[in-house]
């Protein structure tokens, strides 16, 4: 609702009487396109995870990792940097297998490959693209700045916790006890010892893809670049179904921006902050009367879509589930039922014996 309020104010404040002499010249094909470019993403991001699961010695099809990447776009569109499509994922490649130490590096891994990959944008930008970004507003960058920071400090926590487990896996086990003490349920207590054994699972496959799965890594880092491209592709070509000049480096670097800065956890799923943020970027190359339909058309495209896409992959799994726990249901009912059947045979067996005994 967010979002959708801060749209509604941008076309108010965009619209005139030229925008509908650019709405009438909108090449659908090209728009079509740009979705198509987003479910390139998708694809790109389902193969990251499939080859560095593949690294690690498992074999998870490329359609079970596809729909674990679209059921993640619903909770990572309503949780703030999109934090919430980690535990989705996770989940999906537990249930096919994988230890929750391993599907927890792939995944954090992930989020550590498109970290290194944005910073490293974020620094080609600001010196290659030096002269572009001094027309950007200073509070952007600013903000820009501050997300690189965040990101290169969560990478650094990361490798100190591989290089120092011990430490690191103590500190986090006292705040879990402190926790556990607060909560006082068995769960807790359940949890705790879970996440020790995990813990070291998740080292040794962390590891591992520096050293035996070396193939994860490259691949894993291959895709995502990939992954971005496509993702960047996502504006320009809706510029060009608006009939406007592509200004390629320009482009690229706003959604270089954009990028980062929504990967700060302030709104859910970057609501309010993408839409201003892209506004005062390309308020710079678009004709301010299409100005808030192309904001539109890119929002609806990597943010509504998401929820929407994200909703039928949950579905899929919620089905799945049920269906298994029917399973668990009805067999449980038919040992029962067989158990019932066994001892209704043995009395009988035990009656017949009483009268042998007595004739």
């Amino acid at each position: 609702m967010f979002s959708v309020l801060v749209l509604f104010i941008i076309i108010l404040s965009t619209v005139d009487e030229n925008t509908f002499d650019y709405l009438q010249r909108i090449n659908i094909w090209f728009l079509l396109a740009a979705i198509g470019f987003r479910f390139i993403s998708f694809a790109l991001w389902a193969l990251r995870i499939k080859l560095m699961a593949h690294s690690l010695g498992y074999h998870v099809s490329f359609l079970h990792c596809f729909n674990a990447v679209i059921a993640n776009l619903l909770m990572g569109s309503i949780t703030p940097g999109k934090t919430g499509g980690e535990p989705v994922r996770i989940h999906e490649l537990y249930k096919v297998g994988v230890q929750i130490g391993d599907a927890t590096a792939i995944v954090v891994l992930e989020r550590v490959f498109d970290a290194v990959i944005l910073v490293f944008l974020g620094i080609f930008s600001l010196t290659v693209l030096f002269e572009v970004m001094q027309s950007v507003s200073g509070v952007i960058v600013g903000f820009m700045l501050i997300a690189m920071g965040l990101m290169v400090f969560a990478i650094g926590v990361l490798i100190y916790a591989l290089y120092r487990p011990d430490s690191a896996k103590k500190t986090i086990m006292k705040i879990l006890f402190w926790l556990g003490k607060k909560i006082r349920r068995p769960l807790a207590d359940k949890s705790i010892a879970r996440f020790d054994t995990e813990f070291d699972n998740f080292c040794k496959s962390t590891i591992a893809f520096s050293k035996t799965s070396k193939n994860g890594l490259y691949t894993g880092v291959a895709c995502t670049a990939l992954f971005w491209l496509s993702e960047f592709s996502v504006a320009l070509v809706i510029l060009m179904g608006l009939g406007i000049a592509p200004y390629i480096s320009e482009v690229f670097l706003f959604q270089i921006v954009i990028a980062i800065i929504s990967m700060v956890p302030l709104t859910p799923g970057a609501a309010g902050v993408a839409e201003i943020s892209a506004t005062s970027l390309y308020a710079l190359i678009v004709p301010t009367s299409i100005l808030g339909v192309f904001v539109l058309l890119w929002r609806f495209i990597v943010f509504y879509l998401n929820i929407f896409i994200g909703f039928i992959g949950s579905m899929i799994i919620v089905r799945r589930e049920l269906r298994v726990s029917q399973k668990r249901v009805g067999s449980t009912i038919d040992g029962a039922y067989s158990i019932q059947e066994q001892e209704e045979s043995e009395v009988d067996c035990m009656d017949k014996d009483v009268v042998f005994h007595d004739k």
